[in-house]
């Protein structure tokens, strides 16, 4: 009889192990530290159901930082035809991400 893993952890193995040896890490211990990835969340997760979110939030906010960082004072036009936005948006996200502070200034204390 053949033993097969489950489609989705099958592929957070497979994932996990492209991922490692990407960065430079040895073919061997990427698919060891994959299959350990699959193990933890068989033994932690198995069982339950799991709504496995899109990280919307995150690449929206990633964005606009990133935004924010070729923002010039001048540019909202161009920023808004490259990020498939109206200029309506960029000043939003401009202001947003002014009063969220900074990101590339440091804290003083």
């Amino acid at each position: 009889m053949e033993h097969r893993r489950h489609e989705l952890l099958e592929a957070v193995h497979l994932n996990t192990r492209q991922q490692l040896i990407d960065l430079g890490v040895d073919p061997d211990v990427a698919d060891q530290a994959g299959c350990a990835v699959s193990e933890m969340l068989a033994r932690d997760w198995g069982g339950q159901l799991v709504n496995i979110p899109k990280d919307h939030h995150y690449k929206l906010a990633a964005r606009d930082v990133a935004i924010y960082e070729k923002f010039n004072g001048t540019n909202h036009d161009v920023l808004a035809r490259e990020h498939g936005v109206t200029v309506r948006a960029i000043y939003k996200i401009i202001k947003r991400v002014r009063a969220m502070g900074d990101p590339n200034q440091n804290t003083l204390f």
